[in-house]
């Protein structure tokens, strides 16, 4: 994005006198039973993606091949429902490279690649994940790195992890993987949004690309709530004021905004199929702080 021309006015289907999204959510009884919902209708969908897989070995994300991605999505089924029933969760530290670091530990101790025996296990999973979540009552639980975060937010993760890999699976295996725009407004809003607000500000930030870059961008995501993210110094954090001297708004779809954030998209598609919008004085720093972005 390298023209200042502002876009077009913003899409009407973004949400019109949205109140500026707080910096953490409440974690209230009626997300978590969204979420509880939304993964009730994907989890068959990931279960046959997971199952039909033809070669465990197919290359899929990184380094990973498309067996790696389905044990490792079996993985965060158990870590999420131990972290909302109060149990030990594994030890990592919320960044990309110790995510990583986390996950490839998990994958070596786990030698189960076979995909039918991955989509049973992961059904299995699901449905514990789903029994405990019914049963949560704690305000906060701990997660990863010891960040507090409501049970409503732990099971929008595990929605962001199936979206998220099963369109890696998708991908690598010719496969249709449609995102409900209403399933990645959830991804976004109840599990990264509180998760930014969580961690220390420097976790989703690439220090070394980010620099001394300075940006103020207000998200606007379609049919959700606003989101104004600051970059500064290599720091992410989110401003819960109004929306004052801002650099670019976004106007997004959920879900062409979730595969351009967590790396799996370019932006100039979406741009092009007018499911992302930008405009403002400087919208070219919308580029300059994706670039920036590092997230785990």
């Amino acid at each position: 994005m390298t023209s200042t021309r502002p876009d077009p006015a913003p899409d009407p289907d973004a949400q019109k006198g949205a109140d500026l999204a707080p910096a953490a959510h409440s974690g209230a009884p009626d997300t978590m039973a969204q979420a509880r919902e939304a993964l009730r209708h994907v989890v068959p969908s990931l279960f046959a993606l997971v199952r039909s897989i033809p070669d465990a070995n197919t290359a899929s994300i990184g380094t990973w091949t498309v067996g790696d991605v389905a044990a490792h999505l079996s993985h965060s089924f158990r870590a999420d429902t131990d972290a909302i029933a109060g149990r030990p969760v594994p030890h990592a530290i919320v960044t990309k490279a110790g995510i990583a670091e986390a996950t490839a530990k998990l994958l070596a101790e786990d030698s189960e690649r076979d995909p039918a025996v991955l989509a049973d296990r992961i059904a299995t999973l699901a449905g514990e994940f789903d029994d405990v979540a019914s049963r949560a009552q704690s305000a906060t639980v701990d997660w990863l790195q010891g960040a507090r975060l409501p049970p409503s937010a732990v099971a929008c993760h595990l929605l962001e992890e199936c979206l998220v890999h099963g369109h890696d699976i998708a991908q690598a295996t010719g496969r249709p993987w449609p995102i409900q725009p209403r399933h990645a407004l959830l991804a976004v809003e109840a599990f990264l949004i509180p998760l930014i607000a969580a961690l220390p500000p420097t976790a989703f930030v690439n220090q070394e690309k980010a620099g001394s870059f300075r940006a103020r961008i207000e998200l606007r995501l379609r049919g959700g709530r606003r989101t104004l993210m600051v970059l500064d110094g290599g720091s992410l954090t989110l401003d819960a004021g109004a929306a004052r001297d801002v650099d670019a708004h976004i106007s997004a779809d959920p879900t062409a905004f979730v595969l351009v954030f967590i790396g799996r998209h370019g932006i100039w598609k979406p741009r092009i199929e007018g499911k992302l919008a930008a405009w403002g004085p400087r919208p070219w720093k919308l580029t300059r702080m994706l670039t920036g972005m590092n997230p785990p």
